[in-house]
């Protein structure tokens, strides 16, 4: 069955031209824009998935994480039919786009959750 993460980063390395991916890379700083979607929760059953993931964006400056989060957001919860090798039945925002704290303070950090309920396709 498709692997959230192999299925929304390239989708948002695509959708968005910013760097995609599920683990933080370690020089962050020369990828950004950078778009990282995490499984952190969710159910599976027989023939579905319904994971939880958050989905943070690293950006130079707090406008242009803002605006690029809020992008994702937007793309996100109407995105539905084949992405990679997965079929998306519907997204949930739980918690919409905030700023978020990050230990590098020239980086800049957005954070949101959703629910996406995929099957493979």
């Amino acid at each position: 069955m498709g692997d959230i993460e192999a299925v929304l980063a390239p989708w948002a390395e695509a959708t968005f031209g910013a760097f995609g991916c599920s683990e933080t890379p370690a020089d962050l700083e020369q990828h950004l824009p950078v778009i990282r979607v995490e499984r952190i929760g969710g159910a599976d059953d027989r023939f579905s998935l319904h994971p939880r993931v958050a989905v943070d964006v690293f950006a130079a400056t707090a406008d242009e994480a803002r605006t690029l989060a809020n992008s994702v957001r937007d793309a996100l919860i109407f995105l539905r039919g084949p992405v990679g090798d997965a079929v998306i039945r519907s997204v949930d925002c739980g918690a919409g786009p905030s700023r978020q704290p990050w230990a590098n303070e020239a980086i800049h950090r957005r954070g949101a959750t959703y629910t996406v309920s995929l099957r493979t396709a």
